[in-house]
């Protein structure tokens, strides 16, 4: 029997090269949710209720969709897509010789039975001393701009830590596959497929 229909409701390309590493076939659709930061809301009430809001988007029959999103956060304070070069350098200089924590949370929903369950998973990367020509060497090569906590860990991004903890490093990058994949199973869908069933 063919499994249900797997939804990503995701845009980022790093969740759906995350997602092509389990070889099921899967379809991605925008979830159009606003994700506007709410006030006094902690970085795990956001990166939970985002990754909620966009498993609950899609509208559609006979699908497991999967929602999940990613908060970095300097001390409990939430750290924002840098979104240019000079915003970046300034964010890694906040960030030298200091511990920054990502909250990554996944969600499932089956629009069969109605079901949701969700996995939050923390990781924490120390930083170590950076100086500023170092900083405007990554940021000039590796261009994070649309990384949170201003870095590629997978990439050039690795060159700037101490030590990472973690109980599934694909969290850093904002699909924790680990935690995916026990989500699927409580839904019924255990992988890895069989070879027919993993073709897109």
């Amino acid at each position: 029997m063919s499994p249900l229909q797997l939804i990503l409701a995701s845009t980022s390309p790093y969740r759906r090269s995350l997602m092509e590493r389990l070889r099921v076939s899967f379809s991605t659709m925008d979830p159009d949710i606003d994700e506007k930061l709410l006030p006094d809301e902690s970085a795990v009430q956001r990166a939970s209720r985002l990754a909620q809001s966009k498993c609950e988007a899609p509208s559609v029959n006979g699908a497991l969709v999967i929602g999940s999103d990613q908060v970095a956060c300097l001390d409990g304070k939430i750290l924002r897509k840098p979104g240019s070069a000079d915003n970046a350098i300034a964010q890694l200089m906040q960030c030298s010789d200091r511990t920054v924590v990502f909250w990554s949370a996944v969600s499932v929903r089956s629009t069969v039975t109605g079901h949701h369950k969700q996995r939050l998973v923390p990781s924490e990367v120390q930083m170590r001393p950076l100086t500023l020509p170092e900083i405007e060497r990554y940021v000039a090569a590796d261009n994070p701009l649309d990384c949170a906590g201003s870095f590629k860990w997978e990439s050039l991004g690795i060159t700037l830590f101490q030590r990472i903890k973690t109980e599934d490093p694909t969290a850093l990058e904002g699909l924790p596959l680990i935690a995916l994949c026990e989500l699927l199973r409580f839904h019924g869908l255990a992988l890895p497929l069989s070879a027919q069933l993993t073709e897109h």
